[in-house]
C-alpha cells in the first residue's frame, strides 16, 4: 500500500465520525448521511491522488466544503425528494432530559426547509461557521449567506416554541 493511500486511510477514519454528524444535521437522515459521506469521501479520494494538481492544503475544509457541494447537487435531483419510511409512533419516546424531542422538532424544522436555506442555518449555527466559511463552502457570496440566514430563521422561528417543539397549529411546509 503506497504511503498516499496510507495517508488517506487514517485522514478517513479520523474525520468520519465529524463527517457524518454534519451530514446528518443537512439530511436530517442517518441513511442519506452515510451515503453522503461515502460519496464525499470518494471524491476526497481522487483530490487526494491527482498527482497534476498536488496536495490538498486543507484537507478537512476540503471534505466538509465537498460534503456541502454534495448534499446540495443530491437534494437537485428528482428523487432526492422521494422519502421512505416506517410506521412510526404517535409520539416519540422522549430520555428523561427531553434531547430526542428537541433533536426531532429541530429536524421537523428544518427539513421544512429548502435545501440551501438549510445548508446555511446548520453551517452558520449548528457547524458553528463564519458567513465567510460557509459562503466558501456553498460556492456563494458571504451577502447571499447573510441574506438566506435570514430568511431561512425568519421561516424556521414561527415553526419552533421557545422549548424547541413544533407548534401544532402550524406545522410545517415546503417550498
Amino acid at each position: 500500500m503506497s504511503t498516499r493511500t496510507q495517508e488517506f486511510e487514517e485522514f478517513a477514519l479520523a474525520r468520519t465520525p465529524a463527517l457524518l454528524r454534519s451530514a446528518r444535521l443537512l439530511s436530517g437522515d442517518a441513511h442519506l448521511a452515510e451515503d453522503l459521506v461515502q460519496d464525499t469521501l470518494a471524491k476526497v479520494y481522487v483530490r487526494w491522488h491527482a498527482t497534476l494538481r498536488g496536495p490538498i492544503d486543507n484537507p478537512v475544509a476540503y471534505a466538509h466544503t465537498a460534503l456541502t457541494r454534495t448534499f446540495l447537487s443530491n437534494r437537485r435531483r428528482r428523487s432526492s425528494t422521494e422519502r421512505p419510511y416506517a410506521d412510526l409512533p404517535d409520539r416519540p419516546v422522549a430520555d428523561a432530559t427531553g434531547a430526542a424531542e428537541t433533536r426531532m422538532a429541530l429536524d421537523e424544522a428544518l427539513a421544512g426547509l429548502a435545501p440551501a436555506d438549510r445548508a446555511v442555518l446548520v453551517l452558520r449555527y449548528l457547524e458553528d461557521l463564519s458567513v465567510e466559511e460557509t459562503a466558501a463552502r456553498m460556492g456563494v457570496s458571504s451577502g447571499a449567506v447573510r441574506n438566506r440566514s435570514m430568511r431561512a430563521l425568519e421561516r424556521i422561528r414561527p415553526l419552533l416554541d421557545t422549548s424547541l417543539t413544533i407548534t401544532p397549529e402550524r406545522g410545517t411546509t415546503r417550498e
